[in-house]
């Protein structure tokens, strides 16, 4: 099925036309002329049925005894063909939330995922007679797009390059939108924007993910500080030797050990003051 327009005129004209034909069949029957009178006051009533109203951003598809004539998608009073059945369809612009969706990563981690479309119909040809109903279909391909995107990646790369769901969510809602697009168009419905709103570890494993995380950020942080620390005894023993202060090897050794602990150690240095020896 495609959309294609039908034959419709302004409801004021029709309006001016069927009292036209009214009074006409009146001056019929008063002429004594029946056979006249009848046929036009029938084609007056079959132009009452005719009548359509039609909201701003709506459509109405025109059946006429099972077979589609077309659709009229100009807001307004209008007369369409007599006898033909009108299923208004709307064109505006709707949302879709997602109820959270637990669903596999691509590492076999369990996840909760859900999202919001924003969708419209763009052929309502299609949207009433290929689907059965259009909006329980973008439901449910709506989240089995979701689920099929979330299996793809991983929930985070701690130790990897690539995408991942937290660390990529507009890579990640450019390729939903894509994979919906393609799932609905046999529905005629446009996707406009698709977005995570909900993205988290399931609860059996949240708290086993979470000290992984605070490992993995307590390991980066070691190491910038073990590299600045190192840094800084590099230079603090380049200016004692050009300030022509001559340390031997144990001696070196020592204030090497005591300014690693006292700038890598999570705790202030408790200094030890030599006060000399009692013999």
């Amino acid at each position: 099925m495609k959309e294609k327009k039908t034959w419709h005129i302004n409801g004021f004209v029709g309006i001016v036309l069927l009292l036209a034909l009214a009074g006409l069949s009146a001056y019929a029957f008063f002429k004594e002329q029946p056979v006249v009178g009848v046929a036009l006051a029938v084609v007056a009533v079959a132009m009452l049925t005719s009548i359509s109203i039609i909201q701003p951003n709506q459509s109405s598809a025109i059946i006429f005894f099972g077979k589609y004539l077309g659709t009229v998608r100009e807001g307004g009073f209008w007369l369409v063909t007599p006898f033909s059945t009108q299923k208004k369809i709307s064109l505006r612009v709707r949302n879709f939330n997602s109820a959270k969706l637990k669903v596999n990563d691509i590492d076999g981690n369990p996840i909760e995922i859900a999202a919001v479309v924003v969708f419209r119909v763009v052929d309502t040809a299609k949207a009433l007679f290929d689907v059965d109903n259009y909006e329980q279909f973008v439901e449910i391909q709506s989240e089995t797009a979701l689920r099929h995107v979330a299996s793809k990646y991983p929930y985070d790369n701690l130790d990897r390059d690539g995408y991942s769901l937290r660390g990529n969510t507009e890579e990640v809602a450019a390729e939903l939108a894509k994979e919906l697009q393609s799932r609905l168009a046999v529905a005629g419905v446009e996707v406009i924007e698709a977005r995570l709103t909900h993205l988290a570890y399931s609860t059996e494993i949240a708290s086993a993910m979470l000290q992984r995380q605070q490992a993995a950020a307590i390991i980066s942080a070691r190491e910038k500080i073990v590299e600045g620390a190192v840094g800084m005894v590099q230079m603090a023993i380049s200016r004692l030797e050009r300030d022509g202060l001559t340390l031997d090897e144990e001696r070196k050794a020592a204030m090497i050990n005591n300014l690693m602990v006292a700038i890598v150690s999570d705790r202030s240095a408790q200094p030890v003051v030599n006060a000399g020896s009692l013999y």
